[in-house]
């Protein structure tokens, strides 16, 4: 054989086994750089289905890109207190976080709307307008000026009233009750005569204990169950009016996201939406069984009556007014998912509501 042909025809074969090799890698994992994130939360890692959301999204970040993406979730307290992670997110002193945003309603009422405010929409209410509505970009814009971008990254579902220490009939048993309540809805509690309190899940518990509140609300039976809450306040009211569909986010520092590839924005986008829809996956397959043991372990449950439902409802309303009359982005948030509410709630009432309303005679005849 020809010296000179053989090497070529080598060099050739190299090259067609190298490029065979490149192609044999995933395509993301060719052009992905290494980046390393810190992710803190609000949440402890106590209530696994909340807090792990943000252990789904570092999971499915980590393995798309071959490890080159990391995430490291530190639960809330460890290197930012529960409350000022989207905080720490804006000043740049963290990657990214996951809580709720009107945990911030202080700061601006507008970190509330795209969360949670009371008598907004339901779960899939609030996912179908995030999604197809604008939602995400209409939140995005207020978030700008706080050098922030939000993903929706899990919802509970409608929330329970919360656990009470006495019976709660009247309007006037809400006077002067001091309460754990989250962000926008002390506001309009305040104008029932509730005094509102800001307290973190994991200092909930002994403040029940001790006296220093008369009732807590925090998500649902699942839990709500873990916390211990039947143990120290009996009564659990429903519904938690306040959150009908409450939206988790992934709050990412702007400019650290915008810094990303392309591939990397979009694999956050896909896994921030893949983890808002495990959350409520997750919390509906849960809730049920927990609210069964949780009566069985002496929670008593109560409706709040129509008499304070209608109060609370009204008092809602002024609030928003109040809100609208002074602050843009509110009102062009809340007008969007007001509009879209009115529509969704007429939808809802012909064939949702009537299937559901027929399956859970049928469970309550014994027949399923």
């Amino acid at each position: 054989m020809d010296r000179r042909s053989f090497l070529t025809k080598a060099a050739v074969g190299g090259t067609a086994a190298a490029a065979a090799t490149a192609l044999a890698a995933p395509a993301i994992a060719q052009t992905a750089p290494k980046v390393t994130w810190r992710l803190t939360s609000s949440f402890p890692k106590s209530l696994d289905t909340i807090y792990g959301g943000a252990e789904v999204l570092s999971k499915m970040v980590s393995e798309a890109t071959d490890g080159n993406f990391t995430i490291q979730v530190f639960a809330g307290g460890e290197i930012v207190p529960p409350l000022e992670a989207a905080n720490e997110v804006g000043a740049g002193n963290v990657e990214a976080c996951h809580t709720v945003g009107y945990y911030y309603w202080g700061k601006d009422p507008s970190f509330a709307v795209a969360a949670a405010i009371p008598f907004s929409l339901s779960a899939r209410g609030i996912n179908a307008w995030h999604y197809h509505g604008g939602g995400i970009d209409l939140y995005n814009k207020f978030l700008e000026k706080h050098n922030l971008f939000a993903l929706p990254g899990g919802n509970t579902g409608v929330q329970m009233g919360g656990w009470f220490r006495k019976e709660i009939n009247t309007l006037d048993d809400m006077k002067g009750l001091k309460m754990r309540v989250g962000g926008f809805a002390g506001r309009v509690m305040e104008k029932l005569g509730v005094v509102p309190q800001q307290i973190p899940g994991g200092d909930i518990y002994p403040s029940l204990e001790k006296g220093t509140i008369d009732a807590a609300e925090w998500v649902g039976p699942y839990d709500d169950q873990k916390l211990g809450f039947y143990k120290v306040a009996p009564y659990y009211y429903y519904p938690g009016w306040w959150e009908g569909g409450p939206t988790v986010h992934f709050f990412f520092n702007k400019g650290k996201f915008e810094e990303l590839p392309a591939a990397y924005q979009s694999l956050l986008r896909t896994a921030a939406q893949a983890t808002d829809a495990d959350m409520l996956q997750k919390y509906d397959y849960l809730n049920p069984a927990a609210i069964k043991e949780l009566v069985a372990n002496g929670a008593q449950l109560r409706p709040f009556s129509q008499e304070i439902l209608e109060a609370c409802y009204n008092a809602a309303t002024e609030v928003y007014a109040e809100m609208e009359a002074t602050n843009a982005p509110f009102k062009k948030i809340w007008e969007s998912i007001k509009a879209f509410r009115n529509d969704y709630y007429l939808w809802t009432q012909v064939a949702e509501y009537n299937y559901d309303t027929f399956m859970m005679i049928q469970q309550r005849n014994g027949k399923l």
